[in-house]
């Protein structure tokens, strides 16, 4: 059933305008604790500060100030676009005082913004790289200027902005607003046939759309999605598929190009697809979606096998040891899944989301949330080098996690997308509620006739499977609503149990991958308890992967687990390389720890690493060594890793 959401829009990063499901926003959804409690207190405590300290002394935030004073370009610092970062930062800084209400957090917004907003010209356009003098004039290399890019983060930033604080007088709406004006008169159906290299402003204009109510903007994006694929940007050494200039976006099969880009277009054509009715643009965009998450996306969720151009292999392309899998793109995927799973509804996009959360967005950060993985290997062969903690890296090196980057999209992207998390938990529609990710949290809304609904969830998964639901409503009497909760793929022998506060008898049931759904005259103190199966499991990988065939990854609940070379020691060894999973090996679960089997390898440094097949292990004694989940891997200094372990025959 589609329900057409409401004139008050959530406070969330994405309000479509129809769909199967309506977002549950910080206004309705709070996380009180847990894992990502604790991850959230994190970003508030180290991250936001850390990236507002980095933004001033890297020069990214003092450039608006050096544009309001003529010091550009000669004293300008930062890649062409450093722009989008302080936006980035903005945004998650807006989604943060949302959830917090801190007052310092607010007067540094307004801080930052004045000095943005001092830095836009006349006419709206705002930019630090071009169209000052002595700089390359406006729109005058799309395909890697950024220009577009940058704006679309400051109209993702004014829309947190707008949606958390309702007609703030920060100014940051009116900026954003401006600045779009002008991109409609300058790339609209009179102007420019172009689209910017970095896909991004499409997102921003459509959700911009939303929040001001104005037409142009969604018919803007509307444009740039649909002059994808025309040709219309120089063709470069990798192709015009890095950029998605290569195919129409309604005619692809898969995602494809640099990784990021292509998911933020991707999103940015489901939000047009949706508001403008255009259901044949958005059955191409789930096809998308089924294949590349079935042939081109990693155990951990994370996505991207190139390095030298930040993007997606062909099918079945998926070297651990060359994994890029880039954070930004982990982001990129959930806002696309997210977006699908409210306009369908289907849980295998939330079971993406969960993947990608777990697996990707929690490993990038250091645990003081002062350090970051920029790409996310899943194989490290030699052990990292610490980064100096007052440097500046080199933005793909699978090392050690860094504090700062020369290309510092990833920081920021976490830091948006951990301020907004409670925003991802929980969606309605016109019979109940349904919860897609497990966390401590408070949930109060109402649907569309008017029942209210309360509830808590109680959970300290992924330690463990239970999940709690204890109602806080007091329904009229009759007042059914239907309670959904997501079941996981891997979610096989899951049981979801009714317990009735008045001392009934309990009901219990199976519930199957997918969702599992209760629905009654919810009383306070009613309890529905899912239990989802947390045993670790051996995970194998298609065949057709050729890097990992002969390995198994293991996993335990949303979680991908990893060998590490810090804790070899009790196998006599020092190296990932020297061990395999010892035939028959089965992981378990002991002192809070996952274990496995394994044996040491025996071969003989021949000179000649090819022969005849020769099982060189026989009756080697195999021991237990226990592993690391894949995002506390490299917390412990340097070391050699894996999540693909090859299997002794």
């Amino acid at each position: 059933m589609t329900m057409q959401i409401t004139s008050t829009a959530p406070q969330a990063p994405v309000a479509p305008s129809r769909g199967r499901l309506r977002p549950l926003g910080q206004n309705e959804v709070r996380i009180t604790g847990g894992f990502w409690g604790d991850r959230q207190s994190v970003n508030a405590a180290g991250t936001l500060r850390h990236i507002g300290a980095r933004l001033e002394s890297e020069g990214w935030l003092p450039n608006f100030d050096l544009a309001v004073v003529g010091g550009l370009p000669e004293r300008r610092r930062g890649r062409e676009f450093s722009d989008s970062e302080v936006y980035k930062y903005l945004e998650a800084l807006a989604w943060e005082i949302g959830r917090t209400d801190d007052a310092a957090l607010e007067q540094r917004f307004r801080e930052v913004v004045a000095r943005v907003a001092a830095a836009q010209e006349a006419d709206g356009y705002l930019n630090t790289r071009f169209g000052h003098p002595g700089q390359g004039s406006r729109w005058s290399d799309l395909e890697w200027g950024h220009e577009l890019y940058c704006l679309g983060h400051l109209f993702q930033a004014a829309v947190a902005r707008e949606r958390t604080r309702p007609g703030a007088d920060d100014g940051l709406l009116g900026i954003a607003v401006r600045a779009a004006d002008l991109v409609c008169i300058e790339f609209g159906a009179q102007g420019r046939d172009a689209i910017c290299g970095h896909a991004e402003v499409e997102v921003g204009l459509a959700e911009l759309a939303r929040v001001t109510g104005e037409p142009r903007y969604l018919e803007q994006a509307r444009l740039f999605v649909e002059r994808h694929g025309q040709g219309t940007l120089r063709d470069i050494e990798w192709g015009r598929r890095y950029f998605q200039d290569d195919v129409a976006v309604r005619d692809a099969g898969a995602l494809r190009g640099h990784a990021v880009r292509a998911n933020y277009l991707a999103s940015g054509a489901t939000d047009v697809a949706i508001d403008t009715g255009d259901d044949e643009l958005l059955a191409s965009l789930r096809r998308q979606w089924d294949r590349t998450t079935a042939r081109r996306t990693y155990v951990t969720g994370g996505q991207g096998s190139h390095h030298q151009d930040e993007a997606f292999g062909e099918d079945w392309e998926l070297p651990a040891d060359r994994a890029y899998s880039e954070t930004c793109a982990g982001v990129g995927s959930i806002m696309f899944s997210w977006r699908l799973l409210l306009a369908g509804g289907d849980a295998r996009h939330a079971d993406l989301i969960e993947r990608t959360l777990y697996n990707v967005v929690a490993t990038s950060p250091a645990p003081d949330g002062r350090a970051f993985f920029y790409a996310n290997t899943l194989h490290q062969r030699v052990p990292g080098v610490p980064a100096d903690p007052e440097a500046t890296s080199p933005r793909a090196s699978s090392s050690l996690r860094a504090p700062w980057f020369e290309v510092s999209c990833c920081p920021p992207n976490v830091a948006r997308t951990l301020a907004s998390l409670d925003a991802y938990i929980a969606t309605a529609d016109d019979e109940g509620v349904q919860l897609h990710q497990y966390a401590p949290a408070r949930v109060r809304t109402a649907l569309p006739d008017g029942r209210v609904i309360a509830f808590d969830v109680e959970t300290d998964y992924p330690v463990s499977g239970r999940i709690r639901v204890i109602s806080r409503t007091d329904a009229a009497p009759g007042a059914e609503w239907t309670l959904t909760l997501r079941v996981p793929a891997w979610g096989d022998g899951a049981r979801v149990r009714v317990v009735p506060a008045d001392g009934g008898a309990a009901e219990e049931r199976d519930a199957a991958p997918g969702a599992v759904e209760v629905r009654r005259a919810f009383r306070p103190g009613d309890v529905v308890e899912l239990d989802l199966p947390m045993a670790p499991r051996l995970t194998a990988p298609d065949e057709r992967i050729d890097a990992v065939r002969g390995c198994l990854a293991i996993e335990r609940g949303p979680e991908v687990f990893a060998l590490e070379s810090v804790d070899l020691a009790v196998a006599g060894v020092d190296d990932v390389a020297q061990v395999a999973l010892a035939p028959g090996a089965a992981p378990v679960d002991r002192d809070g720890r996952v274990w496995i089997d394994v044996v040491r390898h025996s071969g003989s440094d021949a000179g000649w690493p090819y022969g005849e097949r020769v099982d060189e292990r026989g009756g080697a004694a195999s021991v237990a060594v226990p592993l690391v989940r894949y995002h506390e891997w490299a917390e412990r200094g340097p070391s050699t890793m894996r999540v693909w372990i090859p299997a002794a025959t």
